[in-house]
């Protein structure tokens, strides 16, 4: 089976082509392709055929398209006869909340072009530029046209299709990149001026066609190219030119022999670059190391991926993920980063902005990291804030890279530290919640339910010495009201002493009480507790810890008297608390709020304090 989205849609089975003509099943069908041997959700087939009025039969009419899908494409049926010579016959499965279309290598065009762009980048790193120049025309040559230009598409499909438009101009600029280090400078001028033709606010392409009039000898030329560049850009957006594109003026204009090479890394990169250019370094990868498993987070992660796949953006999305210490931020972030590495081949960043002792990690360290793994050393990485933030900016502008932030505080640590390139992304695992205009989706992480902790105790322990203690284990989740990090350090106990019962730890967490003892050492959930009490005010840190006193979740009225202060300045206080995690609220059926700090947390903070101060 083969099927072909890089133009008009093209579905063939046996060599015959056979394109659905209801316009819903070349949706799903397209859908499915493009995202093959990869689960598609329910709701994200759902919300590509019908957006946001998904008809109340939705659900039955998905499986009725499905269904006729595997009859005429005999999907599903995996026999012999089927197969059409395919060493694998095309299936289509039902997975736990979605489905799969599973096809073989290279049966969709769509993926081929991905392979071979990133083959070309691969064969463009190890220097082998005549190489990869081929094999970037390969790819290009499997363009037919407009992606789906005959297809109805929803937003899934409008995403997948402009972000496969986007990776087709960016490889045809590699493409012309190479040429011009082939010296084929001469050969791309007219396909250059088609280009700036159809697209006149593009700057690098611009730039690119400067460069290669210069060094063909029409150095007049090129400068007319930059004159009439300036006018559209301010007649049509009221701006002037980037710095990228008045370098590369101000090269033309003095001759700068470093645009006179060939070789465009050793001249046009240097232009743009401000005379800055890193040293040769493999992508930079900065991540942490992954977590062995990850139970649960199915919601969360469609919901952090589904933001990141958008294409339709002008700038890079940013993630923030908020929640209770202890529930899994910095895991969920690092672990989906990992996920997603191959959509990012430029780089893999991360850096922690809150230290040990509470106090905020300095932007310029941050960045610093940033750009020595990038290849900025010695004398090539600036000294001040500014001309860091400046040089990432510019780095990461034209890449594809992934920034994750780990230990967040507030907005204001965000500013010099995102990525400006539309393909980069941001993830954010967030100490407290907070609104930022760069932010494009927060996502709140809830503990585990009974049936993910059940899961992460039965990985741990298995299930031999789980199923016999199965009240005991439950008492175990409910005292750790599900929290991931208080689990870890319950079981991690049980792991190490298999001849424990699962009571006998039980036991020892019921007698701890509340409050804990400074010689304790800092494990999991008690470490992220304690940092994030830590980056409270004197004020806060009192109310918390006689928060921590009562069992019950209380009223606004009653948390005024237990802090001895008026409900105004109590609910200022108490939702502050709510902002950082340790605080859980709840409404009542009269609609106003309860709180209460969680179990799990009760014994890791003294319990006795001064009151807050009267307003």
């Amino acid at each position: 089976m083969q099927v072909n989205v890089l133009g008009a849609f093209q579905v063939a089975r046996a060599g015959q082509p056979l394109v659905p003509s209801a316009p819903k099943l070349r949706q799903v069908l397209a859908l499915l392709a493009m995202n093959a041997n990869t689960v598609v959700s329910t709701d994200q087939i759902i919300e590509e055929l019908w957006e946001e009025r998904p008809p109340s039969s939705a659900t039955t009419t998905l499986q009725t398209y499905v269904y006729h899908l595997r009859k005429l494409y005999r999907l599903g049926l995996g026999g012999p006869a089927d197969s059409d010579g395919d060493s694998t016959p095309p299936t289509l499965h039902r997975s736990s909340n979605g489905y799969i279309l599973s096809l073989e290598e290279g049966a969709v065009d769509s993926a081929e072009f991905l392979r071979l762009a990133e083959r070309a980048r691969t064969q463009l790193d190890a220097g082998s530029v005549e190489i990869a120049a081929d094999t970037i025309r390969a790819a290009l040559q499997l363009w037919r046209g407009p992606a789906l230009v005959d297809v109805t598409t929803g937003s899934l499909l409008r995403a997948n299709t402009v972000w496969l438009e986007e990776q087709r101009r960016g490889l045809t600029l590699q493409r012309i990149d190479a040429d011009l280090r082939l010296c084929r400078h001469h050969d791309i001028i007219g396909e250059l001026t088609g280009m700036v033709a159809q697209r006149p606010t593009d700057e690098s392409l611009q730039a690119r066609l400067m460069l290669s009039l210069y060094r063909a000898g029409r150095r007049f030329d090129a400068l007319r190219v930059y004159q009439k560049a300036r006018s559209t850009l301010a007649e049509e957006l009221g701006l002037e030119p980037m710095q990228e594109l008045q370098r590369v003026h101000q090269a033309v204009l003095v001759a700068d022999p470093t645009i006179e090479s060939p070789v465009l890394g050793d001249g046009m990169d240097t232009v743009l670059a401000g005379g800055v250019r890193p040293a040769a370094v493999e992508q930079p990868d900065l991540l942490p190391p992954d977590v062995m498993r990850v139970v649960g987070r199915t919601a969360e992660t469609a919901q952090i991926t589904q933001v990141l796949a958008r294409r339709e953006r002008s700038a890079p999305p940013a993630v923030v993920v908020v929640g209770a210490p202890g529930v899994g931020k910095s895991t969920l972030c690092v672990h989906l980063a990992h996920r997603l590495r191959d959509e990012y081949p430029d780089g893999r960043l991360y850096a922690r902005l809150t230290d040990d002792a509470g106090a905020p990690v300095d932007a310029a360290e941050a960045l610093g990291g940033f750009l020595r793994a990038a290849g900025f050393t010695g004398s090539r990485l600036p000294e001040s804030l500014a001309e860091r933030s400046s040089l990432f900016r510019s780095w990461s502008a034209g890449r594809q890279v992934l920034v994750v932030l780990d230990d967040v505080v507030g907005a204001e640590q965000l500013q010099h530290l995102l990525p400006t390139g539309p393909r980069c992304a941001t993830l954010i695992a967030a100490r407290r919640r907070f609104s930022h205009p760069s932010v494009s989706s927060t996502v709140n992480l809830r503990p585990f339910d009974s049936g993910e902790a059940l899961q992460l105790l039965t990985a741990v322990l298995g299930e031999q010495r789980v199923r016999p203690q199965l009240a005991a284990v439950q008492e175990l989740i409910d005292l750790c009201e599900g929290l991931p990090a208080a689990l870890r350090e319950a079981v991690s106990q049980l792991e190490l002493k298999p001849h424990w019962p699962v009571h006998r730890q039980v036991e020892r967490i019921r007698s701890a009480g509340t409050g804990s003892s400074a010689s304790e050492p800092e494990r999991g959930a008690s470490r992220s507790v304690r940092l994030t009490y830590r980056l409270l005010t004197t004020d806060l840190q009192a109310a918390f810890r006689m928060l921590v006193g009562s069992e019950q979740a209380l009223p606004l009225s009653d948390v005024a008297t237990l802090l001895e202060s008026d409900e105004y300045r109590t609910e200022t206080v108490v939702e502050e608390l709510v902002e950082f995690g340790l605080v859980e609220v709840a409404a009542s059926d009269r609609g106003d709020f309860h709180y209460r700090v969680q179990r799990p947390f009760r014994r890791f903070v003294p319990g006795s304090c001064p009151v807050l101060a009267a307003s």
